[in-house]
């Protein structure tokens, strides 16, 4: 076997540069790709309660909503103090940044808090107020 002593190889220093460079691009690209691929699971679902109008005759409350997350939420379920009350529209889908009025019938006494939670259609809370009925 004849050993060939005129070619040159790259030193072990370079080499490794080379490696690391071409392991970093391949995580960089990798990166990239997952992070496309999960950039649609990564909304957010949050409504915000901008106003709470108790209606005269104890009846009613009025709320105004506002969707401050990234994903259309349609709101499902509303307890005022963690009981099921009525309302209507009887569903609500509020796209982001979207707004909406929504009369919930429930019974409130003058002075007393009152706590609203929205959920939506798989039971997560997606807003959630507190008030106090005016004396």
């Amino acid at each position: 076997m004849k050993i060939l002593k005129s070619k040159k190889a790259l030193s072990p220093v370079v080499a490794s540069i080379i490696l690391i460079a071409v392991t970093v691009a391949v995580s960089i690209a990798v990166a990239a790709w997952m992070g496309a691929l999960t950039i649609g699971f990564m909304g957010s679902s949050s409504i915000t309660i901008t106003n709470c109008t108790f209606v005269t005759g104890n009846q009613y409350i009025d709320i105004a909503v506002k969707n401050t997350g990234t994903n259309t939420v349609t709101i499902a379920t509303v307890k005022v103090n963690n009981s099921p009350c009525t309302f209507s529209p009887t569903s609500i889908s509020l796209s982001s940044g979207g707004t909406g009025e929504i009369q919930i019938t429930c019974t409130w006494s003058s002075g007393n808090p009152y706590k609203i939670d929205l959920f939506d259609g798989s039971g997560q809370v997606v807003g959630s107020y507190q008030a106090n009925a005016p004396s």
